[in-house]
């Protein structure tokens, strides 16, 4: 036979997830927000830099979930030019003009700073 017992409570861990919910996590978002913006403004191919000037940030909450999305507003004649750039376009002659991944290598070490700083927020509980 086997038994198992327990004694204690978890007002501990109660009492670490409820100042894990008390924080404000939207200054730590709207820094790498910006932060985000500049990365991507100097890693955009540049052409007439309009598209490197375009982009901004928004963060929007739904419940418990908290997204921060980077967005660019050049667009010419429908088509989002950030988005050509990177993945690729044809051209009106029958070519190809290759995209040149310059987002994600510009974020990625956007996304480990939060992540850090996120990280460093939570365990100073």
């Amino acid at each position: 036979m086997i038994s198992i017992s327990s004694t204690g409570d978890l007002k501990h861990i109660q009492r670490f997830l409820e100042k894990c919910l008390n924080r404000d996590y939207m200054n730590i978002l709207h820094k790498y927000g910006q932060l985000g913006v500049q990365a991507l403004s100097l890693a955009t191919p540049l052409d007439s830099g309009e598209t490197a000037t375009s982009w901004n940030y928004e963060i929007e909450q739904d419940g418990d979930t908290i997204t921060l999305a980077w967005n660019n507003t050049h667009v010419n004649h429908g088509v989002n030019i950030a988005v050509i750039l990177q993945y690729g376009h044809g051209t009106g002659t029958g070519g190809y003009v290759v995209g040149r991944d310059y987002i994600n290598p510009a974020l990625r070490p956007i996304f480990d700073d939060i992540a850090d700083a996120v990280w460093k927020e939570v365990s100073s509980l």
